[in-house]
Order: structure tokens, then sequence, then C-alpha cells
């Protein structure tokens, strides 16, 4: 039996689930890719919530290359979670490769303060 890709995605993104889960001290940094944009947003999973998100459909991104893109909006989410208290994370790859515009992201929210 062989898989599709979003079929593929969608097994990696359970197999994390079962192990990430986000709290209200604790959020979980949701990574979400599509070919034109990337999202991240805070969910605290034990009440069900999304704290706060940013996008690089958002204002306040300057528009450069996929990549340069993917590191700003780490830096802003970064920048809205410690204005709203938080400073750890569990980062959630949502089932892509920690690869590219991922790992941007990821490393843009850690230059602005964000640990995990």
């Amino acid at each position: 039996m062989s898989l599709n890709k979003s079929e593929r995605r969608q097994r990696i993104k359970f197999r994390i689930r079962k192990i990430v889960s986000g709290t209200a001290a604790r959020p979980r940094l949701s990574v979400f890719r599509s070919n034109k944009e990337i999202y991240a947003q805070l969910i605290d999973d034990e009440n069900g919530v999304t704290l706060l998100a940013a996008s690089s459909r958002d204002k306040a991104i300057a528009k450069g290359t996929n990549i340069e893109t993917a590191a700003a909006v780490g830096k802003l989410v970064a920048e809205k979670a410690i204005e709203a208290g938080v400073d750890t994370v569990s980062f959630d790859r949502g089932g892509y490769l920690y690869h590219g515009r991922v790992k941007s992201l990821a490393e843009g929210a850690r230059t602005a303060g964000l640990k995990f």
C-alpha cells in the first residue's frame, strides 16, 4: 500500500501529536506551511484554545524570500508570546521535515527569546 503525500504527512502528524501537547504554561507552537504562506500558532491543548497566532500574511511581516519570511514569522510569534508571558513552548513541526522554512521559523523564534 503506497501513501500519497498528504496521507503520509497525516500519519507523521498523528505520531508527533501522541507525544507533543501544549498546556497554558507551556503551549504547543504549531506550524502550518502552504505553498505560498507559513502560519504559526500557540495552542493550549488542555483547554482547547489558541493563545495567539502569526503568519506571513500579517502586515508587520516584510516580504522577502520564503526562508526570510519564515524567520520573520518566528520572531513575530516569539515577541507576541513573550508579551503574553510565555517563554517556553513545545515545538510541533506538523508532519513537515525540520528543514527549510520550518527550521527557519524555529530558529527565528529562538533568536527572539523563545525556549524549546
